[in-house]
């Protein structure tokens, strides 16, 4: 498990199935799969395979994709950090992006 965290690899998946057990191992932690477990709303998902390919996102990008308000593009935006799945870089409002966590 430490060494796919350590290359950004998700933690595979141990599921009981026909009388036995199958392991799961993925090369990609940001699969849309992946992303509905986790419980990310449809914009936050269409965000992060957005960032996963551009390699970031600032907050009115995410309002632009999305068509949503400033509040709202906040809010998903926190709600994707607080779930280690990007990373915030700067503190002031106009030099903020967000990246993939790690990278």
């Amino acid at each position: 498990m430490d060494s796919l965290n350590n290359v950004n690899l998700p933690e595979p998946e141990f599921k009981e199935e026909f009388a036995g057990f199958s392991l799961y191992m993925r090369k990609d932690y940001y699969a849309e799969e992946k992303l509905k477990v986790m419980g990310l709303n449809d914009r936050q998902i269409k965000s992060v395979i957005y960032v996963k390919e551009k390699g970031k996102i600032t907050n009115k990008g995410y309002q632009e994709l999305n068509k949503i308000s400033k509040p709202t593009s906040t809010r998903d935006l926190e709600g994707l950090v607080k779930k280690s799945i990007l990373d915030k870089i700067g503190i002031t409002v106009k030099g903020t992006f967000y990246r993939p966590k790690g990278s």
